[in-house]
Order: structure tokens, then sequence, then C-alpha cells
């Protein structure tokens, strides 16, 4: 199979980001489940489309490839991934969807985790406190060459901090949308 061919299969154009590759398999796995989909061909169309995931999911940080790497490369695939992802599509096709939502290889797809909006609340919270003790101690322990205390400087970290801040908060908010949207569909 040509990786066009794989793009294909996920509804994407070629030389789609990491990002666009995890949403459209995501879109495409919970279309074509079985436990879902009842249709006689769903099966195997969410076995392709897992099958395209991996292949697109491998080669993406590959650099660019000239046609004789390429086929080299597909050559690989086939011999060494392609038995491999489908007996896994397979694996997933059998089990509940339920089940397969909660597996590593469906959360790998998610952009959006707990994990990243606690490590950009951690983030924030830091320049927030190194903003405000570094204030305080240049106040307090001026520099002789300094005549007035830094307060453009403290002020622009504060903004950045907020900022970051509502990232944090906005992508938190997000995140329990779509939890509390697939809780809905249960």
């Amino acid at each position: 199979m040509l990786i066009s061919e794989y793009y294909a299969i996920l509804g994407l154009p070629v030389n789609s980001s990491l990002e666009e590759i995890k949403k459209a398999y995501r879109k495409k796995a919970r279309l074509y489940h079985p436990d879902i989909n009842h249709d006689p061909g769903a099966k195997e169309k969410f076995i392709l489309a897992t099958e395209a995931y991996d292949f697109l999911i491998e080669s993406h940080n590959r650099d660019t490839v000239d046609e004789q790497d390429y086929f080299r490369i597909v050559e690989e695939w086939k011999k060494y991934r392609q038995e491999r992802s489908r007996k896994r599509a397979q694996y997933y096709a059998r089990s509940s969807f339920e089940r397969f939502r909660n597996s590593k290889y469906y959360k790998s797809t998610r952009i959006l985790n707990i994990s990243t909006i606690v490590f950009n609340f951690v983030i924030a919270l830091m320049v927030l406190i190194f903003t405000i003790l570094g204030f305080i101690l240049r106040l307090r322990n001026p520099l002789p060459e300094d005549k007035h205390p830094p307060v453009f400087t403290f002020v622009l970290l504060l903004i950045i901090s907020l900022i970051l801040f509502l990232v944090a908060l906005l992508s938190l908010k997000s995140w329990t949308d779509l939890n509390k949207k697939q809780k809905m569909k249960k």
C-alpha cells in the first residue's frame, strides 16, 4: 500500500501533521469500531485505519524520503509491523469500545490530557512565584547602578504568568467539557 493510500484511509491530505493524524485516527476508530458500528465492513475499516495510523506515526518523524528509501521502508513495514498492527486491531475489534477507549493505544491519540494541563499550571505558578519573589528581593537588595526598580520587567513577567494561567484554565475547561460530552454519550 502506498503512503498516500494510508493518508486517504484516514481522510487526510499527504504530509498532514502528527496532531491531524492522531485526531483523524480517533475519529475513524470511533466511527468503525465494531462495538459501535455493526455494519459488516466496519471491522475491516477499523483494522485498516489502525494499520494506517501505525504506519503514518512510525514514518512521520523520518526525514524526507526518496523513492528507493520509501519502497525499502514499505517492505520493512510489511514484514515487521503490518501483521502486528493487524493483530492489535483485531484484538481491539473483538473488545468492547469502552475497553478500547481506555487502552494505552487509544489514549496515545489524545492531544489534550490532564498531565499536560497540570504541567501548564505548574509552569504558570513557577513563573508567577519567581516573578514576585525576584521583584521583592530586588527591591530589598537593589543593585548600586539601578536607580529605579525594574518595574517594566516585573509587569511583563507578571503578564506572561497570567497568560500562562489563562491558557491552563482554558485547556482545563476544554478537557472537562470533552469529558462531560463523552460521559453523556454513554
